[in-house]
């Protein structure tokens, strides 16, 4: 477990006006992240996320406070313990921070040749890791012939080689397209999975918390405003802060948000439109449609969907065309009852786009 107490964070800066003035990139902030989770810290550029994630390790001393690991005060460690306690505390970067003159093989030996381990026991496990981050064949290959992305695996296995209990991610998929930050957060729940390895993933992208990350902290200004499971941060943020970044661009959660230029018209005039909305429901919101439809018989047009998966849970709203009457809008309320985390309703008659 990891124990965050307290924590101020103080640099001393040179002001506008030659004086040294002081500066708290941390305030009095306190989490606990549990053993063997995803944990999210995120925040706008500034929040003090990555001078969070250096005080967790110590590459930056607290001013305040104590970070306590499995009941270990990091701070009171000896220099020589410290180095030895980050053996089980690693990093991994947006910058990857590979030895561009070493080969991958090579890259992930060096922490274990700093540890006084065998070559050949370090080639054996630099291997084995190798084969974990999916990339075997790229051992005798430089860091300047791989990918973005392929380099991020390399530094991943770097990180793993000692065998940590903890990962820390500092915007660790950042400089990555879509479809790379995908491929590497799959590999992190992949290893949190198969080595119970605790991650703490600093980011200020939306996406990466909702993917991977079972809590969250929202920093703001260097203060911890929100804290809770991801679904119920995103879902309902109470900060200010948190609905910055949940919602940028309204106020409004997707439940209460309007149909851009109201209900689009439905292909049969007699359809009767009526609205799901997702909290939180365990189904797909397409497929579960369909298998409504092949249940029931009702061949509903979708007119609108607007929805979001926040780990496994659904979140939003989708306008459905309803044919066959008012029996039929019954049949489907009947079909989602047992579920209260998918409500309907009725679409009023002046939200229509062809109104």
């Amino acid at each position: 477990m990891i124990e965050i107490q307290n924590l101020t964070k103080t640099f001393s800066v040179v002001g506008e006006d030659g004086k040294q003035e002081t500066f708290d990139a941390l305030k009095n902030v306190s989490l606990t992240v549990g053993d063997g989770e995803i944990y999210g810290i995120i925040g706008m550029s500034g929040a003090g996320k990555s001078t969070l994630v250096r005080c967790i390790n110590m590459l930056e001393r607290p001013t305040e406070g104590k970070v306590l690991i499995d009941g270990t005060d990091m701070g009171s460690l000896s220099e020589k313990e410290l180095r030895q306690m980050r053996r089980s505390i690693t990093m991994i970067f947006q910058g990857f921070n590979l030895l561009m003159q070493r080969t991958c093989l090579d890259n992930i030996c060096f922490p274990l040749e700093l540890s006084g381990v065998k070559r050949t026991e370090a080639v054996r496990r630099a291997s084995e890791l190798l084969e974990t981050v999916g990339l075997p064949d790229k051992a005798k290959a430089y860091p300047a012939q791989l990918s973005g992305g392929q380099q991020q695996r390399i530094a991943i296995a770097r990180a793993l080689a000692t065998q940590p209990k903890v990962l820390l991610c500092d915007e660790a998929t950042s400089a990555l397209d879509p479809n790379t930050t995908h491929a590497i957060l799959e590999l992190i729940r992949d290893i949190n999975k198969k080595l119970g390895i605790t991650v703490i993933i600093i980011t200020h992208q939306m996406s990466v918390v909702e993917e991977v990350c079972s809590h969250v902290a929202i920093l703001d200004h260097g203060c911890v405003v929100e804290t809770g499971e991801v679904a119920e941060v995103f879902s309902a943020p109470k900060s200010d802060a948190a609905r910055r970044l949940v919602f940028p661009d309204a106020d409004k959660s997707p439940m209460e948000a309007e149909i851009p230029g109201g209900i689009p018209a439905a292909g049969n005039p007699d359809d009767i439109p009526v609205r799901l909305v997702f909290d939180g429901s365990h189904t797909t919101d397409r497929a579960m449609i369909t298998q409504m439809a092949i249940d029931t018989g009702i061949a509903v047009n979708i007119l609108y969907a607007s929805t979001r998966c926040i780990g496994d849970k659904v979140f939003g709203n989708m306008l459905l065309g309803i044919p066959g009457g008012m029996e039929a809008v019954e049949r489907v309320k009947a079909y989602f009852a047992d579920d209260p985390q998918i409500m309907i309703e009725p679409a009023a008659k002046e939200d229509r786009a062809d109104a």
